[in-house]
């Protein structure tokens, strides 16, 4: 297992981003440089991460490619392939977005999410952006929400088959998809479907927790890991079945002292289950 996460403290060159990542205990990372940066620039990252045994686990994207406004859309989609590409430059494990609203808000919800026609416009477009790159080293990956597809392992699972391409894969977030009160109250149950079913095609991984609060209807709320009710030491055991190399991100926090917390909360509850954690 490796454990990665968002890096608070500017850098400005390889050296200081090493000792960021060190200082994380990191054996993960998001790719450091933009696809705009320098040949040069992209070259000394990489090797510096390839001589520190830092893997590259996710290029985010985070841009709507099914934007109502089709010039938005349209852009968007082009910025997808750029971060594809440098995804494929850097040979991360995968290239993370989400499949997109059909809103005002980029990842917001409607109904208009699960609409017929717009499946198969998520499915075409995610087709057009892995075939303009045709990747070798990467993965395409949408990342699962609770109100847009994939929005569930069976989902996520069916994306695969009509996508139909070997370079699109799974970024799985589980916390994303415990989106009502069954699936919190049966959480391990559900961690063990979405192993169980998305481990095989899983590039990298989301960490988080939940809390289901006593609201009406109801609100499940995410929060750091640790600080929630799911079983980490199951989620520990399951993440380590997919090999020892899975990267593994926290995300969402606020200052670099909450990573610091929430990556040695799993790092201590790995070596607690007598698994290796790289860094």
């Amino acid at each position: 297992m490796r454990i990665g996460g968002e890096i608070k403290k500017e850098y400005n060159n390889p050296e200081e981003w090493l000792l960021r990542v060190k200082e994380l205990k990191y054996g993960a990372v998001h790719v450091p440089v933009g696809y705009e940066s320098s040949i040069e620039e992209k070259r000394a990252y990489l090797e510096c991460a390839k001589e520190n045994n830092i893997v590259i686990g996710e290029v985010g994207i985070w841009r709507n490619p099914i934007s109502l406004d089709e010039n938005e859309a349209k852009s968007n989609i082009e910025y997808c392939k750029e971060r594809l590409m440098l995804a494929e430059e850097f040979g991360a494990n995968c290239c993370v977005n989400i499949s997109g609203s059909r809103g005002e808000v980029w990842d917001g919800f409607y109904k208009e999410n699960y609409d017929e026609d717009v499946y198969a416009l998520i499915v075409d477009t995610t087709r057009e952006i892995i075939d303009s790159v045709n990747p070798k080293r990467t993965f395409y990956t949408l990342e699962p929400m609770p109100w847009m597809i994939p929005d569930s392992p069976d989902s996520y699972l069916k994306l695969i088959e009509d996508i139909d391409r070997k370079a699109f894969a799974v970024h799985l977030d589980f916390t994303n998809m415990m989106n009502n009160p069954r699936l919190f109250l049966k959480s391990d149950d559900f961690l063990e479907e979405c192993f169980s079913k998305l481990g095989p095609y899983t590039k990298s991984i989301h960490a988080k927790d939940v809390i289901m609060e006593k609201t009406y209807p109801c609100e499940i709320r995410e929060v750091m890991p640790g600080k929630g009710k799911l079983n980490y030491r199951k989620i520990i055991r399951l993440i380590d079945k997919l090999g020892e190399d899975i990267p593994v991100f926290v995300e969402h926090l606020n200052t670099h002292e909450e990573y610091v917390e929430a990556s040695s909360f799993i790092r201590e509850t790995a070596t607690s289950e007598g698994i290796k954690v790289i860094y």
